[in-house]
């Protein structure tokens, strides 16, 4: 199903690399809305421009996702890329808005030479999460100990594949969080594309120069409440890539004290079948060393699933004193799934905990 309405452009409400925002009154029915352009994809739109939008997830409701998109602007089309750019990897591919990108691993990219027989990545911490917005958290308690460290990101497909529809990460990069950003399977527009998470690692290691990488979805994870269905199953395979490359797998725990739903309270359950039933490969565990009944029901949870694993993840007890300043300088606002840091502190310091492991590997 998809909805598709023809609308003008009323305004330009901000930039930002590769996406531009704007408000849009629709044709029928006379409603302004709040729209997205990827300007790769559809150029750039200006006040008075007509535009066809994809309405589909906003009629729904939709929260993350929930804004109209540009599918086109018939009058404005985006320019004609240069005659001979390189590039044959194709992404969002056999969709209306598929996209021709150049992989860093390709035939064609400078880096060819240097990924053709890659196979190691020598022992490169690369933190796991489930959700996007656990990342700036990561970073935050990561810079707490390493602020010069390097860190690459690497987006995967299970949320949003353009890049660009993260504020997030252009927050991060403009302020220096994440010093390069790695678009992996369908997911396009980081500074470098990859295939695979396999490929985006090796890149972050031998084409970035990092000293740590942060894998994640992007926004917008699909979760239907069962206990494979949902998009985070990819942390537990992020990790045995990791593993497999002779890096130093690390998997940030979803923690929450607030969700009203019972598999996500504690250790969620995201966690608990990523880590425990996905992943094969050894890896870090750190555990947040929270106060109270939360602290003692995580603890509880991660000693069932170390004991669950036969000794393949490893449990790292992380103190928290001084990761609470540490999110505070966050470039970002912190929010997830609705909440943010008052509402929900387990969730930040959980995450900031991976990333203050990470930072006593290097």
């Amino acid at each position: 199903m998809i909805r598709i309405r023809r609308g003008s452009i009323l305004a330009v409400t901000s930039r930002r690399p590769g996406a531009v925002e704007c408000t849009l009154r629709l044709h029928e029915g006379g409603a302004t809305v709040t729209a997205l352009a990827y300007t790769d994809l559809v150029g750039s739109p200006e006040a008075g421009d007509e535009a066809l939008v994809n309405v589909t997830a906003l009629e729904r409701g939709l929260g993350t996702g929930g804004v109209g998109l540009v599918v086109a602007l018939p009058d404005r089309l985006p320019p004609e890329p240069p005659d001979g750019q390189p590039g044959h990897v194709v992404k969002a591919r056999y969709t209306p808005l598929q996209t021709m990108v150049l992989g860093v691993d390709e035939q064609d990219s400078p880096h060819h030479g240097v990924l053709a027989d890659a196979d190691t990545l020598d022992g490169l911490p690369v933190i796991v999460a489930d959700l996007h917005s656990a990342l700036p958290a990561i970073i935050a308690g990561l810079r707490e100990r390493a602020p010069d460290a390097r860190v690459a990101y690497l987006m995967t497909d299970g949320g949003a594949l353009p890049l660009a529809f993260s504020r997030t990460v252009a927050a991060l990069g403009a302020s220096g969080w994440v010093t390069s950003t790695i678009s992996v399977g369908q997911a396009f527009g980081g500074d470098v594309e990859a295939v695979t998470v396999h490929t985006g690692l090796l890149a972050a290691a031998l084409v970035a120069r990092a000293d740590v990488a942060v894998v994640a979805q992007g926004p917008g994870n699909l979760g239907t409440g069962t206990r494979w269905g949902f998009s985070g199953v990819m942390a537990g395979e992020a990790l045995n890539a990791a593993g497999i490359l002779g890096g130093r797998p690390i998997a940030s725990l979803r923690v929450s004290g607030a969700d009203p739903r019972d598999r996500h309270r504690g250790i969620s359950h995201h966690s608990l079948t990523a880590y425990g039933r996905v992943a094969l490969v050894p890896a870090d565990l750190p555990v947040p060393l929270l106060d109270g009944p939360l602290g003692e029901l995580v603890r509880g949870q991660a000693d069932a699933l170390v004991a669950a694993s036969s000794g393949r993840l490893r449990r790292q007890d992380v103190e928290l004193a001084g990761l609470e300043e540490a999110l505070h300088a966050s470039p970002v606002t912190l929010a997830t799934m609705g909440r943010g840091y008052r509402q929900d502190p387990a969730s930040f310091l959980s995450a900031a905990a991976a990333g203050r492991y990470a930072a006593s590997l290097l």
